[in-house]
């Protein structure tokens, strides 16, 4: 019983650190934090995901989840739980990616998925501030050890093969994710970063070619009409019956460290729903996320979470919901590109509108929360305690 009462002491403790209003890192000033830092509580403190990572992509295969983090080779990282410990697992590419562009010594912006009994990861080529980029694509049959195959460049923009038909010759080819059709099983690659948005195209059957290369059935799935400048990347598409939704980045990104932008400009999490998964998808107001709509479903809070971006959603698996998991700043750390960690959130639905939520007891609707299994082991561990009591 002692333990049992320690134990609960240390996880009350443990909310109560993780709610405490950090201190502004001594790189920012007190002015400069009055203007940066929100203090909102309309989003969940993150849990956090105890691991240094930018636009992570986690994927669930045997009960273990495995993180792809862009960088020198995409490295690999797995845990048996989201909140860790991570542990370095190896790497997609053993060499330089095969695309002939620069910096393709570190690719960005991984996400790796398990299809028809293989593993894919999608990353990017690129640079900052250009549109000079490919996203390319790796394959392997066995996660655990086995050998990554380089296919070379998927899709390319202002240079390489088809860069000059659209929507190439206006999107930018980074950030890719992944999502099929939940009737017909077709397949689409999701990017794109400023420029004209973010885009859809459908794969073959083998998601090593875009179908009909020449001319691609291409949708704009997110676009803002207005500002020269055009913050939207980091795109990730989800389905949570009946809808299929679009999350990304918005706002600006990344090292936050000289001229830091004012509240609310910086990085929050966006999204919009359709029941196509080829859209339109829409706001909670309504509006398209293609006239520069996006309901805000995670930013800056309490002081602490700084400029979350980078989406992924984790699917239910049975015993938790579905999970909203990013990369954010810590304002007690610093705001240094490298300074990033992972973060996440349950995801509640309300009215089919996704809500992020801190605690698993937070989670209302019944398609996403483990009900039953969270009621049987509770079951369970109550009846091993009597026993153990009735030992002792």
């Amino acid at each position: 019983m002692v333990r049992v009462a320690l134990f609960a002491a240390a996880t009350a403790l443990l909310s109560i650190a993780a709610a405490v209003p950090a201190v502004r890192p001594s790189d920012v000033s007190s002015t400069e934090a009055s203007q940066m830092f929100s203090d909102t509580d309309d989003y969940p403190i993150t849990n956090q995901g105890n691991v240094i990572t930018h636009d992570p992509n986690i994927l669930e295969y045997n009960d273990n989840l495995y993180m792809f983090k862009g960088g020198v080779h995409i490295t690999i990282m797995k845990a048996q739980n989201i909140s860790g410990p991570w542990t370095e697992h190896g790497t997609v590419l053993d060499a330089d990616s095969v695309i002939d562009k620069v910096n393709r010594t570190r690719p960005w912006a991984p996400t790796a998925i398990h299809h028809n009994g293989k593993f894919y990861c999608f990353y990017s080529v690129s640079y900052t501030g250009t549109r000079d980029s490919s996203i390319g694509i790796a394959t392997t049959d066995d996660i655990e050890g086995g050998a990554w195959t380089d296919h070379g460049a998927l899709i390319n923009t202002v240079k390489g093969k088809l860069s000059h038909v659209f929507p190439y010759t206006e999107s930018n080819a980074i950030d890719p994710s992944f999502i099929t059709d939940q009737k017909t099983g077709q397949p689409y690659l999701v990017y794109g970063s400023y420029w004209h948005g973010i885009w859809q195209v459908p794969l073959t059957d083998d998601l090593l070619s875009v179908a009909d290369p020449e001319k691609p059935d291409a949708e704009n799935l997110a676009y803002l009409p207005e500002p020269k400048v055009k913050p939207q990347e980091g795109s990730f598409m989800s389905y949570h019956e009946p809808y299929y939704y679009t999350w990304f980045s918005h706002g600006r990104c990344c090292d936050y460290t000289h001229n830091p932008p004012k509240i609310g400009q910086e990085y929050e999490i966006q999204m919009g729903r359709s029941k196509d998964v080829r859209g339109p998808f829409v706001d909670k107001s309504g509006k398209k996320l293609t006239e520069g709509g996006g309901t805000v479903v995670y930013g800056s809070n309490h002081g602490v979470v700084y400029a979350p971006g980078g989406p992924g959603v984790l699917p239910a698996n049975g015993s938790r919901p579905d999970i909203l998991y990013y990369h954010y700043l810590n304002t007690s750390i610093g705001l240094a590109f490298k300074q990033a960690h992972l973060g996440w959130s349950y995801l509640d639905y309300e009215d089919g509108w996704p809500v992020a939520k801190e605690s698993l007891e937070d989670v209302k609707d019944s398609a996403s929360s483990p009900r039953v299994t969270y009621s049987s082991n509770l079951l369970i561990i109550t009846f091993i305690s009597a026993f153990l009591w009735i030992s002792h």
